[in-house]
């Protein structure tokens, strides 16, 4: 369950389209988009990805909704995902409302024998701000 959907105090609404910057990337993430499904954009200087439906994952925490995705994967060598902390943003004034909050990209070490020794995830943050805002689709 998302943010998005948990139900409004009277008078307020939940952000349906964040879009973040920091750091050199670029996020954009829609609670729904026109054919009801989530989409997230993910742009780096080396990297640009789309998703939608359910290749994002969104778990409801006490720090917010954390929306992850997987940007590499390999059956031998391990995996990148990206998780952004979308916080819980309530727009009773405006239809938009600015948004500070963190990324995390982190590296899955993997190994074609089996379990790799020690850490096996390394966690890179990133600062991002941008923009909450309620859009209909």
């Amino acid at each position: 369950m998302s943010a998005a959907s948990n139900p409004a105090p009277a008078g307020t609404r939940h952000p349906t389209l964040y879009e973040l910057s920091g750091g050199g990337l670029q996020i954009t993430y829609s609670t729904s988009g026109f054919d009801g499904r989530p989409h997230f954009s993910y742009h780096s200087a080396s990297l640009n990805k789309q998703f939608s439906g359910d290749q994002i994952r969104s778990t409801a925490s006490e720090l917010g909704t954390l929306v992850s995705v997987v940007l590499h994967e390999t059956t031998d060598a391990g995996s990148t995902t990206f998780t952004v902390l979308i916080p819980r943003v309530n727009l009773r004034l405006s239809d938009i409302a600015p948004v500070a909050t963190e990324s995390i990209t982190t590296l899955h070490r993997g190994s074609i024998v089996g379990q790799p020794n020690g850490q096996a995830d390394f966690y890179t943050v990133q600062a991002l701000s941008g923009t909450a805002a309620f859009v209909v689709f």
